[in-house]
């Protein structure tokens, strides 16, 4: 469920009319709800109430200071994959122990940082990042919080780059290698194994590859038990997928509803990973049709948004659903791609689609937005980033100005030999 919604023809975010928005900031744009943000966090709490559990929010899908501000007083954690994000995440005022720490290439700095904010853990990728963590706890003289991320090569039915739990993907070590792993932690002098960790992808839109993942993982647990190796948390991952197009994943409940019976006699915190299944549907990129074009066989809608700023359906090739901001019920349609200004023949933001011919100068919404929208754009093309708007209730702010092409070249010097 989302906040976006139309009231006598015009599409708005909760109570503000989207038009309102542009009016005043321009476009392109990108528009959250607060309450769609702040009920789908609720979701996943109410969904695992009853058993110890702590829910990181992913902060790569959406780093917005604003919209981790929010999440972080509704309790939220974060679940960071750098320390850039690990900054953003404290600043946000989110607890350091409700913070953990993945990905493959952690830093010796990023590891110091973490380990100088006492997080909660870090998910460990492989021995030798092991080791990293050990040296540099050592050094700090003081002791490192690990789970190890294992691969229980399950597929998770997904696009092929956001699947991360099978064999050939480059997360986790394999569960068949996984207890020499835990065995070589256990005597590491400055490192506590305190977890397990496993995350099998993104955008999954069926319960079936959650419960076959966590009956490995589960049997690993009790695998390690009897090797004195005793887990306190289960990360069970994220990557609940969200309705692009006529996909029908799980809602929270019922992914839990699924796994609680796995999880039950675990004795263990549950950490939860979401991102797209929390903000995906809680924000929406507005953009202005530019121009008209029609070749020989093809119509374009061209509009003032690109892969730069919205980059997954060139990516992924994804959907992304595209309406109006004000409906014409009377309007013609028509099969168009809708494309963007960048030079590349690969900006679109769809193709094919049939849907209104609205003319020069109207807005259209790109929806499910909200996850891998902004946080995936970029300046290509010396093109400012857009601004990020927040919509609580009647009002909206500007949560994120618009760059300007000042910002373009700060940081920017040029050397003696050039002046």
């Amino acid at each position: 469920m989302h906040d976006f919604q139309y009231k006598n023809g015009e599409l708005c975010c909760e109570d503000v009319p989207v038009r309102t928005i542009a009016q005043r900031v321009g476009t392109p744009f990108y528009v959250y709800s607060a309450t769609t943000l702040a009920s789908h966090f609720r979701a996943f709490d109410r969904a695992f109430g009853g058993v110890p559990h702590l829910i990181c929010f992913a902060v790569k899908s959406n780093p917005s200071s604003a919209l981790l501000h929010l999440l972080g007083k509704e309790g939220s954690g974060a679940d960071i994959v750098s320390g850039g994000e690990l900054f953003r995440a404290l600043r946000a005022g989110i607890d350091p122990k409700k913070i953990v720490y993945a990905g493959v290439g952690k830093r010796r700095d990023e590891i110091e940082y973490a380990l100088k904010m006492d997080i909660l853990m870090f998910n460990v990728e492989s021995g030798e990042e092991l080791q990293a963590i050990d040296r540099a706890a050592g050094d700090m003289r003081t002791r490192a919080r690990v789970a190890l991320r294992i691969n229980p090569n399950i597929d998770a039915k997904t696009h092929p780059y956001i699947s991360t739990g099978l064999k050939q993907n480059k997360f986790g070590i394999a569960i068949e290698q996984a207890l020499e792993y835990y065995q070589m932690a256990k005597g590491l002098p400055h490192v506590d194994v305190v977890g397990i960790h496993q995350h099998i992808g993104s955008q999954i839109t069926e319960v079936q590859p959650f419960v076959d993942a966590l009956v490995k993982t589960t049997a690993f647990v009790k695998e390690l038990r009897a090797a004195k190796i005793n887990i306190q948390y289960i990360n069970i991952g994220g990557g609940l997928g969200i309705t692009y197009k006529d996909e029908t994943p799980p809602l929270p409940q019922e992914l839990a509803a699924s796994v609680r019976p796995i999880l039950a006699d675990c004795g263990c915190t549950i950490v939860m990973e979401p991102g797209r299944a929390i903000v995906g549907n809680a924000g929406i990129l507005v953009t202005s049709v530019l121009y008209h074009k029609e070749a020989e066989q093809k119509k374009f809608l061209i509009v003032d948004a690109g892969m730069n700023d919205l980059i997954r359906p060139s990516l992924y090739e994804a959907y992304h659903d595209i309406r109006p901001v004000v409906q014409q019920p009377a309007a013609e349609t028509a099969v168009a791609d809708v494309v963007g200004p960048i030079c590349e023949s690969g900006d679109f933001l769809a193709k094919d689609r049939e849907m209104p011919m609205v003319k020069q100068g109207e807005l259209l919404a790109v929806m499910g937005a909200g996850a891998y929208g902004y946080s995936m754009s970029s300046n290509y093309n010396s093109r400012p980033r857009v601004p990020e708007i927040l919509v609580r209730g009647g009002e909206y702010f500007v949560i994120h100005e618009r760059e300007t092409y000042n910002d373009l070249v700060k940081g920017e010097k040029l050397p003696r030999w050039l002046d």
